[in-house]
């Protein structure tokens, strides 16, 4: 049998000598201030199993991995028909590109590009004020983990307000062309606090969990999604959830996942676990360097790799 715990206190070992390298997200200034020295892994099994190491308990910004989970509330409330909204592709380009959103006419190329998330939470917005969407958004995170405590870094949320300019730009630019029903400061106040909710890698791993479990948490047997929609959201997480490191991503981890500037990535073994890292420094696609790295050899060591042992 494999013993978990211990390749996970290894890969934390053997890398943690790392710490430290790679470039913090210093663009959005509350991250500026996150000790480049943290390293947490915690790894969930669909069998209830929890297994840590390093700084796994400490809150950290997830920023784009909420991408997920709205996503996963868009399809929820509006099904298949988002997709007339945003693609499936993976982009090829920066993560916050204007220049392919104009040569497509405004329509984001997939949903974990900062584009084709505005649009998904335009799309979640509806019916709603902005605080009662934000409300929403930390309520179906603490549903997911089981946990009462995930809250959102008003900090970030205000550092990514005031400097947010090209997410600005991006809002503007879909609605002209027609493609947000709100006004783009709207959106945008939903955008920028999910963006900063906080959360640790174990609590990261749980509400990931269901993803790992064919829709349904095993740890409170609440049906989430379909068995349909949690492998389509895999599928976009595998192609498009590294932005333009994605296939690389997949070629070296072979797990679907999704990463955030602020050093965490969430990945899924799917009938497995589901697995959280985060390391503040990233690499030159915007992705966590260690984290990256944790998981490809978590994925050596255990065989999960969608593509085989």
């Amino acid at each position: 049998m494999t013993d978990l715990q211990a390749i996970v206190e290894e890969i934390h070992a053997s890398l943690s000598p790392r710490r430290g390298k790679g470039k913090v997200a210093d663009y959005i200034p509350q991250l500026a201030h996150v000790d480049p020295q943290k390293f947490g892994m915690a790894v969930v099994t669909v069998d209830g199993e929890t297994h840590l190491a390093g700084d796994a308990e400490e809150a950290f910004s997830i920023q784009s991995i909420s991408k997920v989970f709205m996503l996963t509330l868009g399809l929820g409330k509006h099904g298949e028909g988002i997709w007339k909204r945003v693609g499936r592709e993976p982009s090829g380009s920066a993560f916050n590109s204007i220049v392919q959103l104009e040569y497509e006419a405004g329509i984001p190329r997939n949903p974990f590009i900062n584009a084709g998330a505005i649009a998904i939470t335009d799309l979640v917005l509806a019916g709603h004020t902005p605080k009662e969407a934000i409300g929403e958004v930390v309520r179906f995170l603490r549903y997911l983990a089981d946990e009462e405590d995930i809250t959102i870094d008003q900090a970030v949320a205000r550092s990514e307000q005031a400097t947010g300019f090209r997410n600005v730009a991006l809002a503007n630019f879909m609605r002209s062309y027609g493609k947000l029903d709100h006004a783009a400061e709207l959106v945008l106040g939903v955008y920028f606090h999910q963006c900063a909710l906080a959360m640790s890698c174990r609590q990261l791993a749980r509400a990931g969990l269901f993803l790992a479990n064919s829709g349904t948490n095993p740890l409170t047997g609440h049906r989430v999604v379909s068995h349909l929609r949690a492998r389509r959201i895999n599928a976009l997480m595998l192609t498009c959830g590294h932005y333009d490191g994605s296939g690389d991503f997949a070629y070296r981890v072979g797990l679907p996942g999704k990463s955030g500037v602020g050093g965490g990535i969430l990945a899924v073994a799917p009938g497995k676990a589901s697995v959280a890292v985060w390391s503040p420094g990233l690499n030159e696609n915007g992705n966590s360097l260690l984290g990256s790295l944790a998981l490809e050899m978590l994925a050596a060591r255990t065989g999960w790799s969608v593509f085989g042992a």
